[in-house]
């Protein structure tokens, strides 16, 4: 889910966001139910079914934001951030900061979801049931999202990571074995093994004559290929920086700007010459704060020969820091959960050095190439 995202807001913490996927998916389902009702219900008028058929595919994003809601509540609940949730052509994403810490934890989190589904579908069974006979906008409405948040509920109930079923399956693997990694390898060769059969299905069902509904399926499978692919790259990638501490990491020279050179200055006489990315802003031998080519970016073009660095800083107040013995897996979370790329490792209120991702990410690179 790459690229720009439109933002509603912030609720509880958590930034909700959209995706343009999202308007096309929207899109088709607003018109397979204005088809839908248009067949049933013959009689309406056209702004009817209209109108019911955007309702509906409202009500079934307000279920799916319900579903990713009940993963955050759990996570935040077990002491577990989320940053955001997103609506997209698959539906909805909850990013959280990390990994569940134990095999319990993740069992709950993962099922919060399909469990969310359940209950909004008997909701609506209960809304078809009493509207059924009286009212045939909240009965047709009513039916299908008690359908569809019911077939959500299985769907991620399928034992294939990372669909919730295979998280679940992950974390059961785990209590039992006490293996993190294996219990996602496994997790995840499950996935792929359900992946594959969406898209054989998919070619079946496009070579029987329903060419759309074969790709639809087809290009599902190829997501979830691809998301259990990444899902356990990204878990031997955080198994490769197992047991490195931020002192064997860090910066020990950090490089120094003094507080009145112009954001322009900077670029031009450090930024470009130095290849360094983040510089320690000091008055004389005191420490103000630091500098990154992130600040850099935030700022506007036209204005840097006006704006010193200290106006762009981050200041010593709102520095976020780590102590030397603390681990690099730790202290990417941290940097991705507070959207920073460099951190200062400091013990008993002294600067000792920087860890930034940038480093993070060359030493990932050469422990790959070296396992290769």
């Amino acid at each position: 889910m790459a690229g720009p995202k439109i933002r509603l807001g912030r609720v509880l913490g958590i930034t909700f966001e959209v995706d343009p996927t999202w308007f096309v998916v929207f899109t088709l389902i607003t018109l397979s139910l204005t088809t839908r009702f248009s067949e049933q219900y013959p009689h309406w008028n056209t702004f009817t079914y209209w109108a019911a058929g955007i309702l509906t595919s409202l009500l079934f994003f307000v279920s799916v934001i319900l579903h990713e809601l009940a993963h955050s509540a759990v996570a935040i609940s077990k002491g577990i951030p989320v940053r955001s949730i997103t609506l997209f052509i698959f539906g909805g994403a909850s990013q959280i900061s990390r990994e569940a810490g134990r095999p319990s934890t993740e069992f709950l989190v993962a099922a919060a979801g399909p469990a969310a589904n359940v209950l909004i579908s008997l909701f609506f069974m209960e809304l078809w049931h009493l509207s059924d006979g009286r009212n045939e906008i909240l009965a047709a409405l009513g039916l299908w999202l008690a359908e569809i948040n019911l077939a959500l509920a299985l769907l991620n109930l399928i034992p294939g990571f990372p669909l919730d079923g295979g998280r679940i399956l992950r974390s059961v693997i785990w209590g039992l074995s006490g293996n993190f990694t294996a219990a996602t390898r496994v997790a995840s060769i499950i996935g792929k093994i359900v992946a594959y059969s969406f898209i054989v299905v998919g070619v079946v069902v496009a070579l029987r004559g329903n060419f759309l509904n074969g790709l639809w399926i087809g290009f599902i499978g190829w997501f979830f290929l691809n998301a259990a692919q990444q899902s356990y790259r990204q878990v031997v990638l955080r198994e490769s920086l197992s047991g490195i501490k931020a002192a064997e990491m860090m910066t020990r020279d950090s490089p120094r700007i003094e507080r009145g050179t112009t954001v322009a200055t900077f670029i031009e006489d450090f930024l470009f010459r130095t290849g360094r990315h983040c510089f320690l802003v000091m008055d004389n031998e005191m420490l103000q704060g630091i500098i990154t080519l992130h600040e850099v970016n935030k700022t506007p073009r036209d204005q840097w020969n006006q704006i010193c660095v200290e106006e762009i800083m981050i200041p010593l107040q709102q520095l976020r820091w780590v102590s030397p013995d603390q681990e690099i897996v730790k202290i990417l979370e941290f940097m991705d959960r507070e959207d920073i790329n460099q951190v200062p490792v400091v013990e008993q209120g002294r600067l000792l050095g920087m860890v930034g991702r940038q480093e993070i990410l060359h030493l990932l690179q050469r422990r790959l190439d070296v396992s290769a």
